[in-house]
């Protein structure tokens, strides 16, 4: 007898990561399923995770997103990347989207299966950044639509309806500064070399020639030309030299087209190039700034600095203290608040109710079945076969909900403030989860006072100045949305830890916390921030302009409420939080917590169109 099948997505989940090394050409390749941000580090593929409900959704973005990673490894090479990346923000940003927009848009071509999932994932994308509601070009994101013209030029195919919009506000001016170098697409488009080059143009087609940098090509002709010792290079000096330079360029010409062949023989071309370079070209290149630019810190501000991310952690309350410490320390959390819990369950009740009474508000008629239609009764007896005399309840979006309570770690909430906040979040989580809606439970702090090995590190590099943020980040996961709250519920007795509690540096909280709800699939995402003070890092303030972590928290602010793919709201103790977040309140004492939350994630969901119309009529006749 076989044995049954625990998760019906396993099977599906392992013919996908098969079937993604295969494409990628990357045998030892792991191929993991997480809920945090999907991406390839260290040899590890992450996928969004696919339910045992495996939904199309699911499956189709799981898909689309392991082809497009494995197409990158297939036929992108990162030595050729670097050599002819430009050095400013939005070049380098135009510059990636089209590379990208190649190597998928070539798989496409020789595998056609991947193009269609692919599209899944660019309109999971687009939703989720809310492209398709932008009505300005300005606010629209040019790199996105010079890979989308790119993809759409390459494969003929439509784009989902987002992208498209994204494409449309831009493709005016895309068509009219380049459109004479994008008409040289396909001869260059397995080529990344002659691509590369091709982007390079683009954008100084687009006006960004500044931020390309010098011309790697240029370079190079330049040092063989002081090789030669300045002698002119009209004839080789052997045959056998020129048939060697010869071989050499027809074997990049065909590199990638064997690539796709076999991504062994594309490195092994590769491998030959690089071989056959002169040494100083090598060293000329290793010396170039320009090749390792690590990517921004952080999004919403790429001018914000980080000294070192080595020491971060991002790690499960569970991974912090055994399970019988953590027993204890919940039972010792549920002691220190045995008189509020009441008050408690009592405001979760009430907020219980009200989104009950939102889930199904609405009705159908005229049904082939269903419940029987009360005003069709009389029709219905004097003719039992009348068909449409049924209704039945109409289902709203309110379920497809995610919530995220982000929590303040640090040291100033020890005490009633963070027993507080932990027993609030525990109890909303689980009313939450009886209403079908899906909670996730984030802290914050750092892995040390006044900074930790960062610091240290920094030190022993003679203190260069402004190093940007000085110490070891600590964010705690202690309940992700897909655990249940009954699992989850000794993690939260964590916060009584002795130690934990450090400092706070809210805007890289805030910006892990959005990055986590991004890659959710849920149709509407809310965060909710606890906080009872700004940022303060004593190491990081000390060698950096006072308002630098302030800055970092209102620049990722206004990010998310820019986007508008997150409902963000805000909860201070004590601390005014309304002059950072566009939607907040602050409460004096945090005996007011649990109400404060309660209300603040009542109203979000309290979006009855019929009622607020209602009450807005009644308030101005008043």
């Amino acid at each position: 007898m076989s044995k049954p099948v625990d998760n019906p997505a396993d099977p599906f989940k392992k013919a996908l990561a098969e079937a993604t090394r295969a494409m990628a050409g990357e045998g030892e390749l792991t191929v993991a399923y997480s809920v945090d941000p999907p991406g390839v580090s260290a040899g590890t593929m992450r996928l969004p995770q696919v339910t045992r409900r495996m939904t199309r959704n699911e499956v189709l973005l799981a898909r689309g997103t392991a082809d497009a990673y494995a197409l990158r490894l297939r036929f992108h090479d990162d030595a050729t990347h670097r050599r002819y990346a430009p050095d400013g923000e939005v070049a380098a940003a135009l510059f990636e989207a089209m590379e990208t927009a190649r190597c998928e848009s070539v798989g496409a071509r020789a595998m056609p299966g991947t193009a269609g999932n692919i599209d899944a994932r660019i309109g999971d994308e687009a939703r989720r950044l809310g492209y398709a509601e932008i009505t300005d070009p300005e606010k629209a994101p040019l790199a996105q639509a010079a890979g989308y013209l790119v993809r759409q030029l390459a494969t003929g195919r439509p784009l989902p309806p987002g992208a498209q919009n994204v494409l449309d506000l831009w493709r005016g001016v895309l068509e009219s500064q380049a459109g004479e170098t994008l008409g040289g697409l396909d001869a260059v488009l397995e080529d990344q070399q002659g691509f590369a080059r091709f982007a390079r143009r683009v954008i100084a087609d687009l006006g960004y020639g500044d931020q390309l940098g010098e011309d790697p090509d240029s370079e190079t002709a330049e040092e063989d030309e002081q090789d030669d010792g300045g002698e002119e290079t009209e004839e080789p000096e052997s045959a056998g030299a020129d048939d060697d330079s010869t071989d050499q360029e027809a074997g990049s010409e065909q590199a990638p087209a064997d690539s796709r062949a076999d991504p062994s023989q594309m490195q092994a071309a590769l491998d030959t190039e690089d071989d056959g370079e002169p040494a100083e070209d090598a060293e000329a290149e290793e010396a170039d700034p320009r090749e390792w630019r690590p990517p921004p810190h952080s999004e919403a501000d790429p001018g914000y600095k980080v000294y070192s991310t080595k020491f971060d952690e991002e790690i499960a309350a569970e991974d912090l203290a055994d399970p019988a410490e953590l027993e204890r320390l919940r039972a010792y959390l549920d002691q220190q608040l045995e008189p509020l819990k009441g008050a408690v369950a009592r405001l979760a009740n009430r907020l219980q109710r009200r989104l009950q009474a939102q889930q199904n508000r609405a009705w159908d008629f005229d049904l082939e079945e269903g419940t029987l239609d009360a005003g069709r009764l009389a029709r219905v007896v004097t003719n039992p076969m009348t068909s449409l005399s049924f209704k039945m309840e109409r289902d709203t979006e309110f379920r497809d909900t995610v919530v995220t309570l982000l929590l303040d770690n640090s040291g100033s909430m020890r005490g009633r403030p963070i027993s507080i906040a932990a027993i609030s979040a525990d109890v909303l989580a689980r009313t939450l989860e009886r209403c079908q809606v899906k909670v996730e439970i984030l802290g914050f702090t750092t892995r040390a006072w006044k900074g930790g090995q960062s610091r240290e590190a920094w030190l022993a590099a003679q203190r260069p100045a402004l190093p940007g943020r000085l110490n070891d980040l600590r964010h705690i996961v202690y309940k992700s949305a897909d655990a249940p709250w009954r699992r989850a519920r000794p993690n939260l007795g964590l916060m009584m830890k002795e130690g934990l509690l450090k400092e706070n540096i809210d805007g890289e909280a805030l910006e892990w916390a959005h990055r986590r709800l991004l890659s959710r699939g849920e149709s509407r995402r809310v965060l909710m921030v606890i906080s009872d003070g700004a940022p303060v890092d004593d190491s990081t303030l000390s060698v950096n302009p006072a308002n630098y972590l302030e800055k970092h928290l209102r620049d990722v602010i206004a990010m998310i409420e820019r986007r508008r793919a997150v409902e963000l709201v805000a909860i201070g103790i004590g601390h005014d939080v309304t002059r950072y977040y566009g939607r907040a309140v602050t409460i004096t004492d945090v005996e007011q917590l649990a109400g404060a939350m309660t209300e603040q994630l009542a109203s979000l969901f309290d979006n009855d169109p019929v009622r607020i119309a209602r009450e807005t009529r009644l308030r101005r006749r008043a």
